[in-house]
C-alpha cells in the first residue's frame, strides 16, 4: 500500500515536472516585443527627461495597451487597439476615482473586473483579456495623488495609450509586409455561462482577494486582485493550477531579481532603459514559458508601480509585500478557479445569478 502510494506521488510530481517544463511553440517576430518596449518605454525616457518619473510611469502603464493589437487586417488592428485604449484610461480613472473613498475600492474593482471581463468575453478578445485593465484600475486605486491630479493623471494615461496605438500603427505596416494578416474572427457565441455568470464569478472572487487584502491592512496590496486575475482566468482547471504553479515559482525567483536591482544604484535612465529591456524579454517569452516570463514580470511591475518613491523604504520590506500579496491573490484565484470550473457551484451559483439578470439578457 505504501508502495503504491508512492509510486502515485512519483508519477504526479513527474506529470507536475512535465507541465511546467514544457515550451510552448510561438510565431511571434522580434518586432513584436521591439514595438512592445517601445510603447511603454518611451514615456518613461520623456519622463526621465523632464524629470518627472512619476508622470512617466503613469502614461507608460497607458502603453500596455499595445499587448492587445490582434494580428488581423489593419483597420480591424487600429479599431481593437483603440477601443482598448479608451477602456484602459476609463479602468483608470476608476481606480484613482475610488482612492479619494477607501471603501468604495472594493466595490469599484469589483464592477470593473465583472464588465470589462464581459466586454473581453463578448467580443473575443484572447489573451491577456481583462488582465490588464484591472492592473490599470488596482494600481489607480493605490496611487497617491490628490483630488486636483485627477485628470492630471488621467490625462498622462490618456496619452500613454494614444503612443501606443500610434507605435501600433507603424509596427503594423512593417509587419504586414513581411506576413499577411489573419482574417478576422466570427464573435463568439454570447451564451449566458460565458459572458455572464463566468465574469460574475471572476469579479466576485477578484473583489474578495482585494477585501482580504484590505482586511489584513496590506499596504499598497494591487497585486492581489492582479495576480488572483491572472490565475482565475484559466480555460480549465489544470490550466488554472498550471498558472498558479507557474506564478508562484516565476514571482518567487523574480522578487529575487527585483531585490537585487533595488540594491544597485538606479537613477531615472537605467530605470527606464531596464524596464524596456524587461518588457522585451517579457513579450518574447510569454507564450513560450509563462513561469519564466513571470521572472521578469515580477521586477518589472514592482517599478512600474514603485519606481518613483524607490527609496523611501526598505528593499526588503517592499520584497515581501509583494511575495505576500501575489500567494494570497494565487491562493484565492485558485479556489476561484475550482468553484468556476465545478458543475455543481455553477448550476447553484447559476440560479441566483439568472435571478439577477433582466431575462432579456440570459
Amino acid at each position: 500500500m505504501l508502495r503504491l502510494s508512492l509510486g502515485r506521488l512519483l508519477l504526479l510530481a513527474r506529470e507536475e515536472l512535465r507541465h511546467l517544463t514544457t515550451i510552448q511553440a510561438s510565431d511571434r517576430v522580434w518586432q513584436m516585443p521591439f514595438a512592445a518596449a517601445l510603447a511603454s518605454g518611451l514615456p518613461l525616457l520623456v519622463g526621465a527627461w523632464f524629470d518627472r518619473m512619476d508622470y512617466g510611469l503613469v502614461a507608460s502603464l497607458g502603453g500596455l495597451v499595445f499587448l492587445y493589437l490582434p494580428n488581423t487586417p489593419l483597420y480591424h488592428r487600429m479599431v481593437s487597439v483603440m477601443a482598448c485604449a479608451f477602456g484602459m484610461a476609463g479602468c483608470y480613472a476608476l481606480g484613482v476615482i475610488s482612492h479619494f473613498f477607501p471603501p468604495a475600492m472594493m466595490p469599484v474593482l469589483v464592477f470593473t473586473t465583472i464588465l470589462v471581463t464581459m466586454v473581453c468575453r463578448f467580443y473575443g478578445f484572447g489573451p491577456p483579456g481583462s488582465l490588464f485593465f484591472v492592473m490599470a484600475a488596482s494600481i489607480g486605486a493605490y496611487s497617491p495623488v490628490t483630488l486636483m491630479e485627477l485628470p492630471v493623471m488621467v490625462g498622462l494615461l490618456t496619452l500613454g495609450c494614444l503612443l501606443a496605438c500610434l507605435v501600433g500603427f507603424f509596427y503594423s505596416l512593417l509587419v504586414l509586409r513581411m506576413r499577411p494578416p489573419a482574417s478576422v474572427p466570427p464573435l463568439p457565441t454570447p451564451t449566458f455561462d460565458f459572458v455572464v455568470f463566468d465574469s460574475v464569478v471572476i469579479g466576485v472572487f477578484v473583489g474578495i482577494s482585494l477585501a482580504l487584502a484590505q482586511s489584513l491592512q496590506l499596504e499598497k496590496a494591487y497585486w492581489v486582485p492582479v495576480s488572483c486575475l491572472a490565475v482565475i482566468q484559466g480555460a480549465s482547471l489544470r490550466a488554472v493550477w498550471n498558472k498558479q504553479l507557474h506564478r508562484v515559482i516565476g514571482t518567487g525567483i523574480g522578487l529575487l531579481l527585483a531585490w537585487g536591482l533595488l540594491l544597485l544604484p538606479l537613477d531615472k535612465w537605467t530605470i527606464s532603459l531596464a524596464m524596456m529591456a524587461m518588457t522585451f524579454v517579457v513579450e518574447s517569452t510569454v507564450v513560450r514559458h509563462y513561469a519564466f516570463a513571470a521572472i521578469f514580470i515580477t521586477p518589472l511591475t514592482i517599478l512600474l508601480a514603485e519606481a518613483a518613491t524607490l527609496g523611501h523604504s526598505s528593499a526588503t520590506v517592499l520584497i515581501q509585500a509583494r511575495l505576500f500579496d501575489t500567494l494570497l491573490g494565487c491562493l484565492v484565484g485558485l479556489v476561484g478557479g475550482i468553484c468556476l470550473h465545478s458543475p455543481r457551484f455553477r448550476e447553484v451559483a447559476g440560479r441566483v445569478v439568472r435571478s439577477l439578470v433582466p431575462s432579456r439578457l440570459s
